[in-house]
């Protein structure tokens, strides 16, 4: 075997690997990707350490998710929402990485970024509110039959009790309103701020299927 043959064979194997890779970035980020619980704001719904199958496709649409529907957005910049931030709009803040690489390694590869998953309230154009412990949208009571049956829901310390969702966001609060850290603090979710949306559980296998 020549040099040429062997430089020929290495960087087949390189391009292989490169290709392996970049389809594998875009399975993870477009498609779907496994993760673990790691919280105790979806309780009862979602247990720690339990596994599920996040479908990533919302990515590829321009497409809400819808109301009940369990979702994994990036955790906001700004924690918790103040009063002028409410007054101009209740939206929660992003602060963008600088440079090309830096965007690259939070956003694709997402190391250190912080996520959260919660699940939808309420949609763009909807005007909630939370009074006597319970939700209500345009002025409906909102049925939540997955909360557990001594749950109320209050404010959080935050300031939307009363408010319409703005436009291309959603409002998402965890199950387990008590200990859930969520839109009540930090405002409302932009659409390309979402991740995914929950698909299935897969563990533990007693408990395997779609996640209500």
């Amino acid at each position: 075997m020549d040099i040429n043959e062997e430089l020929k064979n290495v960087l087949e194997w390189i391009i292989c690997i490169i290709i392996a890779v970049v389809l594998g970035l875009w399975i993870r980020y477009y498609i779907m990707t496994p993760t673990k619980v790691q919280s105790v704001s979806m309780k009862p719904t979602l247990i720690e350490d339990q596994r599920l199958i996040l479908n990533r496709t919302i990515r590829l649409g321009n497409n809400l998710p819808k109301r009940g529907e369990i979702i994994t957005f990036e955790a906001p910049t700004e924690q918790y929402l103040n009063e002028k931030q409410f007054k101009e709009t209740p939206t929660a803040i992003y602060k963008e990485p600088e440079g090309v690489v830096n965007k690259f390694i939070h956003n694709v590869l997402e190391i250190g970024k912080i996520s959260y998953i919660k699940r939808v309230i309420a949609l763009p154009g909807e005007h909630v509110k939370i009074q006597n412990g319970k939700v209500y949208i345009n002025g409906t009571e909102l049925k939540e039959d997955y909360l557990a049956s001594d749950i109320k829901t209050e404010s959080e310390g935050g300031l939307l009790v009363d408010f319409t969702v703005p436009e291309g966001t959603v409002f998402a609060m965890g199950d387990n309103r008590e200990n859930s850290h969520d839109c009540r603090a930090f405002g409302c979710i932009p659409q390309d701020k979402i991740e995914s949306i929950v698909a299935f559980r897969f563990w533990p296998f007693d408990e395997f299927g779609k996640v209500e």
